[in-house]
């Protein structure tokens, strides 16, 4: 990203048409980036609660009074119930390795606070391929243009990955037809070639199904399949399990449909898939996105360029993550999981046992509008024994419950390094402009609190170009010549891989056998089927039919195209074009109901409800519900969202989130 200052205002960004992926546009919502930083709600000011806790009542302070209140009550806290009492609850609100990963873990492991286990996005997927193929590494999207078949499978490509949409094009015009496999029928879906409706939460069933048809008709690749795979006759006996029927039953598609995707697949010579984090959030979201990974090994598409599976690039950024967190400098302690942060708050022990959570601070995240069961958090944030501080660019619905809000610096304002999810440059983040009014970076905030805390060790001297040459000083093969100077040159830089990047063309996957395990013998130790399987959603007629006959609607939240979860939905004019919270409907669904277009319902299960105004259109499968998401409970009508209804429960593999394992009912309000 490119950003004009004038003077010292930032003025203008823009993608840098240097960059092969970039290449020269930003999404709708960086886009307004610079709206976002000069945003007249923005905090530039340390503040302290003067009101009720969640009334949103502050008083301006100094930085000396607020990092002095805040080591205070952390020491007194872990003094008086232990360190462990208080957790840190961070995620990717702030992107960066040196924002994110490097200067608070410090702290807090020196601190001897509780660790989180930060799952809330792509944890159970990441464990499906580390199964699977080893690590979340797949197929290069600079290789798409090669592909004869592309299977946007669970994923709004022109929303979340719009930079992969012109590689998606150069293979169209090269006679590649696209698939989009989604029960709603987003924007992606409109510019696809075919849309196939699944049942949400049924993605390995219907690869269970393709395999059937692959191996039916003996398209399979038994070349790749003998060498290079591990327990490929019992693939091919579960296959045989999953009859066209069966799926059909299972995903409430057509016969005929898993029928031809199954022989278009298997007859592609270099189909690639696109699989994203939403497919995963269910109960067997993990053994999902695992399954449709063994695909390109069945057919053997790894081996030529515009073939394969990614969910994500990321695991061959393999940076120094331990340089930077520093484990070493405090004991072993308990790990909460992010995702039960609303039993974290509202149980005597955590939710794991050990002491209650007394102290919460908050960076890079806004947990009482995006964490599940919103009920369950802000009960647990409304606690009078509960010490908040939270750090941040605006007063976000988690700020209006904290003690202490500290401002934070934007990407603009700041130095980072950053990794990627679906390309394999590493970029260098460089500060555009000075901080605004009183703003610090996360990594000053947390060594200036080390100091107040009497932490001596040289870990927190580091500056944050120290920490950059810290998260680059590896012997990782795949950043050999990426150091701090190359990326400073311009800004970014490829990782030692070759263009297109073909990872498994000759096997060598980095799996215990050293083959795409379609046996895992690590998933039959953990007790789970060591074969592709598939395990339906917590709340489906498969194992709980009473629930659904209460609650017959599955609600869909994905984040709307303005939005990057909470983040942008105070920017005047993204929330603008996305005008209020609202819910899509099958027309179907809308007569059984009363339910006209245009008017208010609430949207309830027996975790809570929220308003939204309804949609009525045939873009969306029967029986499916779709809230385009994430508001601020504060700037929707109701003062509500879409996560009131959402469970703490968690995925088969990584503990990850179930947002979309979620049975409602919608009515008229």
């Amino acid at each position: 990203m490119l950003v004009t200052v004038e003077n010292g205002i930032a003025t203008r960004v823009a993608g840098d048409p240097d960059h092969p992926v970039t290449n020269g546009f930003l999404c709708a919502k960086v886009n307004r980036y610079v709206e976002r930083t000069y945003h007249h709600d923005r905090l530039r000011t340390p503040l302290r609660r003067v009101g009720p806790k969640g009334s949103g009542q502050f008083e301006a302070i100094t930085w000396e009074a607020a990092l002095d209140e805040i080591a205070l009550r952390l020491g007194s806290i872990a003094k008086e119930f232990g360190a462990e009492s208080i957790l840190p609850y961070s995620y990717a609100g702030t992107m960066g390795m040196v924002q994110g990963s490097s200067m608070d873990l410090r702290f807090f492991h020196a601190l001897g606070a509780s660790k989180l286990d930060r799952t809330i996005c792509s944890m159970a997927g990441t464990v499906g391929m580390r199964m699977t193929v080893g690590a979340n590494v797949g197929a290069d999207g600079e290789g798409v243009p090669q592909s004869d078949l592309i299977l946007l499978w669970g994923t709004n490509t022109l929303t979340a990955n719009p930079h992969l949409w012109p590689f998606i094009l150069k293979a169209r015009e090269r006679g590649a037809k696209i698939i989009c496999i989604d029960p709603i029928r987003t924007r992606t879906a409109l510019q696809c070639d075919e849309w196939i409706p699944i049942r949400p939460g049924t993605d390995a069933a219907l690869a269970l199904g393709v395999m059937h048809v692959i191996f039916a008709r003996g398209l399979e690749d038994r070349d790749y399949m003998e060498r290079f795979t591990l327990g490929h006759e019992a693939l091919r006996e579960r296959a045989a399990e999953w009859t066209p029927e069966r799926t059909s039953e299972a995903t409430g598609l057509p016969v005929e449909t898993i029928v031809s995707l199954g022989e278009r697949y298997g007859a592609s010579r270099a189909a690639f898939i696109r699989v994203n984090y939403g497919l995963q959030r269910h109960a067997g979201g993990g053994m999902a996105v695992r399954t449709i990974a063994c695909l390109p090994a069945v057919t053997g598409h790894w081996r030529r360029a515009g073939g394969g599976v990614q969910l994500s690039t990321s695991a061959n950024f393999m940076f120094n993550k331990a340089a930077l967190a520093r484990v070493d400098l405090g004991p072993a302690t308990r790990t909460i999981n992010m995702i039960r942060l609303g039993d974290a708050l509202t149980t005597a022990d955590g939710g794991v046992g050990g002491p209650p959570v007394k102290a919460l601070v908050v960076y890079n995240s806004n947990p009482a509008a995006v964490a599940p069961d919103r009920n369950a958090v802000t009960r647990g944030l409304a606690r009078e024994d509960l010490f908040t501080v939270v750090l941040e660019h605006f007063q976000t619905d988690t700020c209006d419950w904290a003690d202490i809000v500290l401002p934070a610096t934007t990407q603009l304002e700041h130095w980072d390094v950053h990794f990627a999810y679906g390309h394999h440059y590493v970029s260098l983040n460089q500060p555009a402009i000075a901080p605004l009014g009183e703003a610090k970076p996360n990594s000053e905030i947390f060594r200036l609190l080390a100091a107040r805390m009497g932490m001596t060790d040289p870990a927190f001297q580091d500056d944050d170009l120290a920490l950059i040459r810290q998260a680059l000083d590896t012997g990782a093969p795949r950043l050999q010549g990426v150091s701090f100077e190359t990326l400073l040159e311009k800004g970014w830089t490829r990782l030692n891989v070759p263009t297109p990047y073909l990872p498994y063309a000759d096997g060598e996957f980095p799996t215990p056998s050293g083959k795409c395990e379609f046996y895992s013998v690590r998933l039959a130790e953990m007790g789970l089927d060591p074969l592709p399987t598939y395990i339906p959603p917590y709340e489906s007629v498969e194992r709980d039919a009473e629930l659904v006959a209460r609650y017959p609607l599955t609600l869909i939240s994905s984040p709307a195209h303005q939005f990057l979860n909470t983040t942008f939905v105070n920017v005047t004019s993204l929330r603008r074009q996305a005008k209020e919270p609202e819910v899509l409907l099958h027309p179907a669904d809308a007569e059984r109901r009363g339910i006209s277009v245009g008017a208010m319902v609430t949207v309830r299960n027996d975790r809570g409800a929220f308003l939204a105004r309804a949609r009525v259109e045939p873009s969306i499968r029967e029986g499916v519900v779709w809230a385009p998401s994430i508001w601020w409970g504060k700037l929707a009508g109701d003062g509500a969202n879409a996560n009131q209804t959402t469970s703490q429960r968690l995925t088969d593999l990584g503990n990850g989130p179930v947002f979309y394992d979620n049975q409602v009912e919608v009515e008229s309000a």
